[in-house]
């Protein structure tokens, strides 16, 4: 057979090696030429008398990377095109069918008569892992770096190839259970540990461990494929099984609320599965996956959190015309809490970092949170001590502006205090080279106004991180009106470099993420202002999908920086454009009171000791009125949380702040934990229609305030039935490679 992804060479002794190297891609991924070659292969196989076994193993880096989504996108974006032409049963069966095209490829793998054994010389994730689960023994080359691992339930979607079966065949349920939903991925030690993998062997070692595997006389069927198989955790109906199951559903409903329709079908799929045989609970499996794929929150989240994502952090927003420029050598100005979290990220990823701040005693304590995170990770087994002075060694502290000389790029990360910083950028100009960028980190100083005090304003950017920035993906670029493309182009290359998620805005007072979050936490201060109990303020801020309740955020973020903010806008642009209510509760809360949030221990919550932190009884003093939380709608305060947040984004949209949608959704969830099952901001207008979006604003409007009065732009849509996607598509340059 002629096979472009695939190779097949058999030994003297009966073994095939099936090598699989997509060609034209970096790693290897599912698609329906992938499945399709593979079938033919299989069948070749199992019906050659000469073969005895085969080994299927990676001519990439990688093992496998999962499928190409894009693939899973346009099956279940074509289910509403299919059920209008030929109506919703032909539609469902034909999603069915075709979505479990590979569940049966790798079944048919698991029962073909002869062993089958993965050789796993690389990072073998999603469908790529399932692959291995379907063969009859899974060895791996020794590699810190390789992950395994079924993380779909990140984009919306569940294991639907074999995986929920098979992993809750090799581990207890609880255990099956947390790896499922939690999407983690896992170490080879671990995987190991876990029997998901049979051996681990030196890399040389791989293709021949494998192969003597199938030559001492390995078995060509799974384990419960034998007669006899037991559970490893006993009947679903038995004293460990009811030990796991009713929990295992209320731990679910506590972190998800039911917002997550994949993660209910994941506990659906093992309960009812572990009751069938294996073909019927893999039947059950792909009925499931069926139904999850055409669901709005898997589309949602696909295009968002795969396809976006992928599209941006791959450039596509890069001008064309700047040439791609490696980085070597950056600076960072501040050696604080997020000057030392940007040079970490920078040096963890082999870019030499110079680090300064006022003295060098200083700039020290800012390399020395380098070595605190290295050092973390050396004490969990995912770093080695030569690793952390690999990192601390590209770290040069220091407090000589002179050092800066060589940067390709600079990064400000002082005090957020504009005499401060136009300090630095002075020094900075007058040390760095001709052709050098300067990034301020800053969130809620204008861009423009800074780079008044460079004297290359179109080598000035803003490059704002979020906070803790090792553990944050997003990094928000902000153009000034004079920022060049060149800036730009090297802005987006660091952000690539360092492995995050860029997004380009324009130049605006609280750029784009601040100022939507903004929304989220003043409807959580109003709210309290109204008398809603503070405990419910912040569980229905959960409720509705977002990672904490509005005023454990301000907490975060400081109190008295909301306060400091609030007052700032009231002076540029007037008391109309704020909230009294917010404005007096702020007051306070920050100059009467003297609780500023996490930072000195006391804001919204309390935080002891040695303790949780919990909410701070004096907020009901605060409160003229309390509302009796029995009479509350509950659904009116989850939509007025999401609602205020999308509004703001389809301002800014208007306003050209963002000018493209993806990084309004991206942006959103990445920056501030928008619910992810909506798609984000503007997904979430999408989903429901513009229309009903006006009319929920519209609504809220009259009961709330004017705050929630939709714009000229979603009156417009409303009246067209037009999508934000549609009417602003997405500009799919090609991607730097």
């Amino acid at each position: 057979m002629i096979a472009t992804n695939f190779t097949l060479d058999t030994d003297s002794d009966g073994i095939a090696l099936v090598t699989w190297n997509a060609p034209g891609r970096t790693m290897n991924v599912i698609d329906m030429t992938v499945i399709e070659e593979l079938s033919a292969i299989v069948e070749e196989l199992a019906t050659d008398g000469a073969v005895k076994g085969a080994v299927i193993t990676s001519g990439k880096d990688t093992f496998c990377a999962g499928a190409d989504l894009t693939m899973l996108e346009t099956l279940g974006r074509g289910f509403a095109e299919l059920a209008a032409a030929q109506g919703e049963e032909a539609a469902n069966a034909h999603v069915f069918e075709e979505s479990r095209k590979l569940s049966l490829l790798y079944r048919r793998i698991e029962t073909c008569g002869k062993p089958w054994v993965a050789a796993i010389n690389g990072t073998a994730l999603g469908g790529g892992f399932e692959l291995t689960l379907a063969c009859h023994h899974r060895v791996a080359a020794d590699n810190s770096r390789t992950r395994i691992g079924q993380p779909e339930i990140k984009i919306g979607l569940f294991p639907g190839a074999g995986g929920t079966q098979r992993v809750a065949r090799i581990l207890p349920p609880a255990d099956a259970l947390q790896f499922l939903l939690k999407g983690d991925q896992l170490q080879l030690n671990r995987a190991k540990a876990m029997k998901l993998i049979d051996a681990v062997v030196p890399p040389g070692d791989l293709i021949k461990a494998a192969k003597d595997w199938i030559k001492a006389g390995g078995s060509a069927k799974a384990p419960w494929d034998v007669e006899g198989f037991k559970l490893p955790g006993g009947p679903v109906y038995s004293k460990a099984g009811m030990m796991v199951f009713p929990p295992a559903n209320a731990i679910y409903r506590r972190e998800t609320y039911d917002n997550y329709p994949a993660a209910r079908a994941i506990l659906q799929v093992v309960y009812e599965g572990l009751q069938l045989p294996i073909d019927q609970a893999l039947r059950v499996e792909s009925r499931w996956f069926a139904k999850i794929l055409r669901s709005p929150e898997a589309a949602a989240m696909i295009r968002s959190l795969f396809v976006s994502m992928q599209e941006l952090n791959k450039g596509a927003r890069r001008p064309a015309n700047v040439p791609a420029k490696p980085l070597t050598k950056i600076g960072v100005l501040g050696a604080g809490f997020m000057g030392g979290g940007i040079a970490y990220v920078s040096a963890l990823n082999g870019l030499e970092v110079v680090l300064i701040d006022r003295d060098p005693e200083t700039a020290e304590k800012g390399k020395a949170h380098s070595h605190k995170l290295m050092t973390d990770q050396v004490n969990r087994g995912r770093a080695t001590t030569a690793d952390r002075d690999a990192v601390l060694a590209r770290i040069k502290p220091t407090a000589d502006f002179v050092e800066l000389k060589d940067c390709d790029l600079v990064v400000e990360a002082v005090f957020e205090d504009r005499k401060v910083k136009e300090e630095v950028i002075s020094r900075t100009q007058n040390v760095i080279g001709e052709t050098a960028i300067f990034g301020s980190n800053t969130s809620t100083l204008p861009i423009s106004s800074l780079a008044a005090a460079f004297k290359d304003r179109a080598r000035f950017i803003g490059i704002h991180f979020f906070s803790p920035v090792e553990r944050m993906m997003l990094v928000e670029i902000i153009m000034g009106k004079e920022t060049g493309d060149t800036a730009l182009a090297v802005a987006l290359d660091f952000v690539r470099a360092i492995r995050k998620t860029p997004i380009v805005v324009n130049d605006a007072r609280g750029f784009y993420t601040s100022r939507v979050v903004g929304t989220y936490i003043r409807e959580g201060h109003l709210m309290l202002t109204e008398g809603v109990p503070p405990a419910m303020i912040e569980n229905v801020g959960r409720m509705a999908g977002m990672p904490v309740g509005p005023l454990a955020l301000n907490d975060e973020v400081a109190v008295d920086l909301a306060w400091k903010i609030l007052k700032a806008t009231e002076i540029d642009l007037g008391p109309q454009m704020i909230d009294l209510k917010q404005k007096a509760l702020l007051e306070d809360m920050v100059d009467k009171r003297g609780r500023y949030g996490r930072k000195n221990g006391k804001g919204f919550y309390d935080y002891p000791q040695n303790a949780p932190k919990r909410l701070w009884r004096g907020l009901l003093d605060l409160q003229s009125t309390k509302l009796d939380a029995d009479a509350i709608d509950i659904a009116v305060l989850e939509r007025r949380l999401l609602a205020i947040q999308a509004l703001e984004s389809a301002r800014c949209i208007e306003e050209g702040v963002v000018s493209d949608v993806r990084e309004a959704d991206v942006g959103s969830i990445l920056g501030f934990g928008f619910a992810p099952f909506t798609g984000g901001t503007i997904s979430y207008i999408d989903g429901m229609g513009a229309k009903a979006f006006v009319d929920l604003c519209n609504g809220l409007a009259k009961t709330c305030g004017e705050r929630f009065t939709p714009s000229k732009l979603l009156l417009d849509m409303a009246k067209t039935g037009e999508t934000f996607y549609r009417r602003f598509p997405p500009q799919r340059r090609k991607a730097v490679a």
